[in-house]
Protein backbone atom coordinates (compact mmCIF):
# COMPACT_ATOMS: atom_id res chain seq x y z
CA UNK A 1 0.00 0.00 0.00
CA UNK A 2 0.96 3.66 -0.74
CA UNK A 3 -0.02 6.94 -0.90
CA UNK A 4 -0.99 8.61 -3.99
CA UNK A 5 1.05 11.71 -5.25
CA UNK A 6 -1.01 14.60 -4.50
CA UNK A 7 -2.33 16.17 -5.87
CA UNK A 8 -4.88 13.96 -7.82
CA UNK A 9 -7.72 15.03 -10.44
CA UNK A 10 -10.07 13.24 -11.72
CA UNK A 11 -13.96 13.12 -12.85
CA UNK A 12 -17.10 11.61 -14.09
CA UNK A 13 -17.29 9.19 -17.38
CA UNK A 14 -18.47 11.61 -19.13
CA UNK A 15 -16.62 14.88 -17.69
CA UNK A 16 -18.66 17.21 -16.74
CA UNK A 17 -17.62 16.84 -12.59
CA UNK A 18 -13.91 18.03 -12.36
CA UNK A 19 -12.58 17.16 -8.95
CA UNK A 20 -9.22 17.74 -7.02
CA UNK A 21 -7.62 15.46 -3.83
CA UNK A 22 -4.63 17.59 -2.10
CA UNK A 23 -4.65 15.34 0.74
CA UNK A 24 -3.96 11.94 1.27
CA UNK A 25 -6.59 9.17 2.63
CA UNK A 26 -7.05 8.16 6.11
CA UNK A 27 -8.21 4.80 5.08
CA UNK A 28 -9.65 2.70 1.57
CA UNK A 29 -12.60 0.51 2.15
CA UNK A 30 -14.40 -1.94 -0.04
CA UNK A 31 -18.17 -1.97 0.53
CA UNK A 32 -19.87 -5.27 -0.24
CA UNK A 33 -23.63 -4.10 1.13
CA UNK A 34 -26.35 -4.49 -1.22
CA UNK A 35 -27.02 -0.75 -1.33
CA UNK A 36 -23.12 -0.19 -2.37
CA UNK A 37 -23.64 -3.20 -5.06
CA UNK A 38 -26.75 -1.57 -6.08
CA UNK A 39 -25.70 1.61 -6.72
CA UNK A 40 -22.45 0.65 -7.94
CA UNK A 41 -23.82 -1.87 -10.11
CA UNK A 42 -20.85 -3.91 -8.93
CA UNK A 43 -20.21 -6.44 -6.01
CA UNK A 44 -19.09 -3.95 -3.87
CA UNK A 45 -17.84 -0.33 -3.78
CA UNK A 46 -14.66 1.48 -3.45
CA UNK A 47 -14.02 4.05 -1.43
CA UNK A 48 -10.95 6.83 -0.14
CA UNK A 49 -11.76 8.56 3.29
CA UNK A 50 -9.71 11.57 3.13
CA UNK A 51 -9.97 14.99 5.01
CA UNK A 52 -13.18 17.08 3.61
CA UNK A 53 -10.17 20.59 3.07
CA UNK A 54 -8.44 18.23 0.49
CA UNK A 55 -11.46 17.47 -1.43
CA UNK A 56 -12.42 20.07 -4.21
CA UNK A 57 -15.07 20.04 -6.78
CA UNK A 58 -13.21 22.01 -9.55
CA UNK A 59 -16.09 21.92 -12.07
CA UNK A 60 -19.96 21.25 -12.68
CA UNK A 61 -22.68 20.66 -10.23
CA UNK A 62 -23.14 16.95 -8.53
CA UNK A 63 -26.19 16.06 -7.30
CA UNK A 64 -27.30 14.11 -4.39
CA UNK A 65 -28.81 10.50 -5.67
CA UNK A 66 -29.10 6.87 -3.95
CA UNK A 67 -31.57 7.35 -0.99
CA UNK A 68 -32.32 10.14 -0.15
CA UNK A 69 -33.19 10.47 3.50
CA UNK A 70 -31.37 9.91 6.12
CA UNK A 71 -27.85 11.09 6.96
CA UNK A 72 -25.86 10.13 4.14
CA UNK A 73 -25.43 12.04 0.97
CA UNK A 74 -24.35 10.19 -2.11
CA UNK A 75 -23.17 12.63 -4.66
CA UNK A 76 -23.13 11.83 -8.27
CA UNK A 77 -22.81 13.55 -11.89
CA UNK A 78 -26.19 14.41 -13.00
CA UNK A 79 -25.62 14.02 -16.95
CA UNK A 80 -23.79 10.62 -16.39
CA UNK A 81 -24.68 9.09 -13.18
CA UNK A 82 -21.31 8.34 -11.87
CA UNK A 83 -21.26 8.22 -8.57
CA UNK A 84 -18.73 10.19 -7.17
CA UNK A 85 -18.64 10.72 -3.52
CA UNK A 86 -20.07 10.47 -0.42
CA UNK A 87 -20.43 12.88 2.63
CA UNK A 88 -22.53 11.82 6.30
CA UNK A 89 -24.05 14.64 8.29
CA UNK A 90 -22.65 15.53 11.44
CA UNK A 91 -19.24 14.10 10.31
CA UNK A 92 -18.45 17.45 7.40
CA UNK A 93 -14.58 16.98 7.96
CA UNK A 94 -14.27 13.93 5.80
CA UNK A 95 -15.59 12.71 2.26
CA UNK A 96 -15.41 9.47 1.08
CA UNK A 97 -14.30 9.93 -2.87
CA UNK A 98 -14.76 6.88 -5.68
CA UNK A 99 -11.26 6.24 -5.67
CA UNK A 100 -11.96 5.05 -9.54
CA UNK A 101 -13.03 8.70 -10.65
CA UNK A 102 -9.72 9.79 -10.13
CA UNK A 103 -7.22 9.87 -13.25
CA UNK A 104 -4.58 7.98 -11.44
CA UNK A 105 -5.70 4.69 -9.48
CA UNK A 106 -2.75 2.50 -9.08
CA UNK A 107 -1.75 3.59 -5.89
CA UNK A 108 -5.57 1.98 -4.37
CA UNK A 109 -6.05 -0.96 -2.76
CA UNK A 110 -9.08 -1.43 -0.07
CA UNK A 111 -7.61 -1.66 3.70
CA UNK A 112 -10.65 -2.08 5.07
CA UNK A 113 -14.00 -4.63 3.85
CA UNK A 114 -17.40 -3.68 5.57
CA UNK A 115 -20.29 -5.84 5.28
CA UNK A 116 -18.81 -9.13 4.38
CA UNK A 117 -22.13 -10.65 5.58
CA UNK A 118 -23.55 -9.24 2.57
CA UNK A 119 -20.94 -10.01 0.21
CA UNK A 120 -21.36 -12.01 -2.99
CA UNK A 121 -19.38 -15.58 -2.63
CA UNK A 122 -17.26 -14.97 -5.09
CA UNK A 123 -16.38 -11.17 -3.94
CA UNK A 124 -12.87 -10.77 -3.13
CA UNK A 125 -11.00 -7.09 -2.55
CA UNK A 126 -7.75 -8.30 -0.72
CA UNK A 127 -8.14 -5.67 2.24
CA UNK A 128 -6.36 -6.32 5.42
CA UNK A 129 -9.09 -5.52 7.75
CA UNK A 130 -12.75 -7.41 7.74
CA UNK A 131 -15.92 -6.61 9.55
CA UNK A 132 -19.09 -8.25 9.25
CA UNK A 133 -21.43 -4.82 8.98
CA UNK A 134 -19.55 -1.25 9.80
CA UNK A 135 -17.16 -1.13 12.91
CA UNK A 136 -18.16 0.68 15.44
CA UNK A 137 -17.31 3.92 16.17
CA UNK A 138 -14.68 3.22 18.73
CA UNK A 139 -12.08 0.98 16.50
CA UNK A 140 -11.63 4.02 14.26
CA UNK A 141 -8.93 5.39 16.07
CA UNK A 142 -7.01 2.07 15.91
CA UNK A 143 -8.23 1.33 12.20
CA UNK A 144 -6.79 4.56 10.82
CA UNK A 145 -3.71 4.46 12.70
CA UNK A 146 -2.80 0.67 11.22
CA UNK A 147 -3.71 2.24 7.57
CA UNK A 148 -1.09 5.04 8.58
CA UNK A 149 1.34 1.89 9.39
CA UNK A 150 0.58 0.30 6.16
CA UNK A 151 0.93 2.96 4.12
CA UNK A 152 4.22 3.84 5.08
CA UNK A 153 5.73 0.56 4.98
CA UNK A 154 3.85 0.45 1.74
Amino acid sequence: MRHPDLPLEGGCRCGRIRLRLSAAPLATFACHCTGCQRMSSSAYSLSAMVPSDGFQILSGEPVRGGLKQGGIHHVFCPDCMSWLFTRWEGMDGLVNIRPTMLDETTWFAPFIETYTSEKLPFAQTGAQRSFPKFPDEAEFPVLLQAYAEAVSHG
